[in-house]
């Protein structure tokens, strides 16, 4: 499978994206809140509008699932949906911490092939293509990710703005002692370059959140399952992600008690 052209595509508009939420990150900006509570800004949209459009431009047809565009449910009959979180990690563009991140993905047959990540107050760029290995670019450098091979002592990552109770409890039952957080898709980045080994999420995400994380934490060599170890498939009519998911560099690290 060669995705030659949309991997270049992807990384161009991710990073492009980026530029046009850091001038609104630069400046004062009004927050809006959805019917879900969730935050929204001029950031989510205005990357939204660069990344759907010009997509859509240059792959007429493939479909497209985005957190901030109405859903098609025409997609589902497409073997091809790209999966697009504009601005994961709203949250953390809100508290200006920089630890927010453009998602792009492109799905073949509801199994995730391509996944690009973009953190555009760091100017780091994760990606990866299914079997051609996942990568960390910054600043014209470009090193290939692999997952730590540790086993003993592994350390965890959590969210810095969704961490639950029932986590903290599996932490302190598996004597975790090295827990790290971070905003958005970089807790599966950090998994892929081997800062951490463990990544559970207990609560509900979307499609959209997890798309590009797993093909690259994949391509690093790690782990990504459901909760019940099953495989998540991607272009569902119903795009939450119901069941939870975790994110190893080895089965041995998986928590008990789950």
């Amino acid at each position: 499978m060669n995705l030659e052209k949309e991997l270049h595509v992807a990384k161009e508009l991710a990073i492009e994206a980026g530029r046009a939420i850091m001038e609104i990150y630069n400046q004062d900006f009004e927050v809006e809140w959805k019917t879900d509570l969730s935050p929204l800004t001029a950031a989510d949209k205005k990357s939204n509008e660069i990344i759907v459009s010009r997509l859509l431009e240059a792959f007429p047809q493939y479909a497209v699932l985005s957190e901030e565009t109405k859903d098609d449910k025409s997609r589902l009959a497409n073997d091809w949906c790209w999966i697009i979180d504009p601005l994961d990690g709203t949250k953390e563009f809100i508290k200006r911490n920089g630890e927010f991140t453009v998602n792009i993905a492109l799905a073949y047959k509801q199994k995730v092939v391509l996944g690009v990540i973009y953190v555009p107050a760091k100017g780091e760029l994760y990606y990866a293509a299914r079997g051609n290995g996942a990568y960390y670019q910054k600043d014209g450098s470009v090193k290939r990710l692999q997952v730590s091979q540790r086993r003993k002592n592994p350390r965890l990552v959590m969210s810095r703005s969704h961490a639950s109770d029932r986590l903290r409890e599996l932490i302190e039952k598996n004597n975790i002692s090295e827990v790290k957080e971070a905003g958005s898709s970089l807790k599966g980045c950090m998994i892929a370059k081997g800062e951490a080994e463990i990544y559970y999420r207990l609560n509900p995400t979307m499609e959209w959140d997890t798309a590009a994380m797993h093909c690259i934490v994949e391509e690093a060599g790690g782990i990504f399952e459901q909760l019940d170890g099953t495989e998540m498939f991607y272009n569902r009519e119903n795009s939450l992600n119901d069941k939870g998911f975790y994110i190893l560099n080895t089965k041995e690290n998986k928590l008990l008690y789950i």
